[in-house]
């Protein structure tokens, strides 16, 4: 799939070296509950048994985002089930000199039209640290509106649900 700047694809093997910045750099995982990947190794098995496992078991899951003028992973986009919430949940990470161009809604949106219109999703959900209200300034683009509050995490922190109508 592409957009006027990006280039959307599944992600493979090969990309480990390119998104281990995108699950262990602290400004980029700090709202998102998640403990920082610590070498290309576990980046490749966090590949394997996250996105590439959802595209075999669900048929969907986060893409690559590349960067059409650089050619380079900027992040990543797309659907990922979320059994805990029975929904298909939409996110996006991007490399901090990425923050702030777009991407999260250019991405976002052709990902979602296609859950709806492809894979027939008549709910997306989307969560946000409350710390993040960039993300949620995102999801309200993409037309998801607040439903409540999550309970709390191991961490004591309660997600924003966002949700399609």
């Amino acid at each position: 799939m592409e957009t006027e700047r990006l280039l959307l694809r599944p992600f493979t093997l090969d990309d480990a070296e390119a998104w281990l910045p995108l699950i262990s750099l602290p400004e980029i995982i700090r709202h998102t509950g998640d403990a920082p990947a610590t070498s290309v190794e576990q980046a490749r098995e966090i590949l394997r048994t996250r996105p590439l496992r959802d595209y075999a078991v669900h048929g969907y899951g986060r893409l690559a985002v590349i960067e059409k003028a650089s050619g380079r992973l900027a992040g990543f986009s797309g659907l990922k089930y979320v059994e805990e919430l029975g929904a298909a949940d939409i996110g996006y990470r991007f490399l901090p000199d990425c923050w702030g161009k777009g991407y999260a809604t250019e991405s976002a949106r052709p990902l979602m039209e296609h859950g709806r219109r492809v894979l027939g999703l008549a709910r997306i959900v989307g969560t946000v640290h409350p710390d993040n209200p960039a993300s949620s300034r995102v999801l309200e683009k993409l037309g998801l509106r607040f439903e409540r509050l999550l309970e709390a995490d191991e961490d004591g922190v309660r997600f924003l649900l966002y949700a399609t109508a």
